[in-house]
């Protein structure tokens, strides 16, 4: 069955870095465009960054310059770099796919992980 994992999650200081990689398995990478959401507690889950089949990237305005997502597609991953964090980056972090285009809302997206912790100190 489609498995999406997620890794790389934990705590670390304002200004720190960490790295988010999520591993795809059960299905075809091929064709499939990649996204991060994040959702703070009493929040709702919102677009971090996706990325297509091809390469091409999208972010939403607050983590523009600050995180990249990229792809390795024979190695059926996905990551997610994130530089100069900020405690409003504080969050689980779930890695989605869905086939075609990239999407920016949650329900666009047919597979999703289990999600990973990212805490930001101040």
């Amino acid at each position: 069955q489609v498995q999406l994992v997620e890794s790389g999650g934990g705590l670390v200081q304002a200004g720190g870095s960490l790295r988010l990689s999520c591993a795809a398995s059960g299905y075809s990478f091929s064709g499939y465009s990649m996204g991060w959401f994040r959702q703070a507690p009493g929040k709702e889950r919102e677009f971090v960054a996706a990325i297509s089949w091809s390469g091409s990237t999208y972010y939403r305005d607050s983590v523009k310059v600050r995180f990249t997502i990229s792809r390795d597609n024979a190695k059926n991953t996905v990551s997610l770099q994130m530089n100069s964090l900020k405690p409003e980056d504080t969050a689980v972090y779930y890695c989605a796919a869905r086939y075609g285009s990239y999407g920016s809302r949650w329900d666009d997206y047919n597979y999703w992980g289990q999600g990973t912790q990212v805490t930001v100190s101040s």
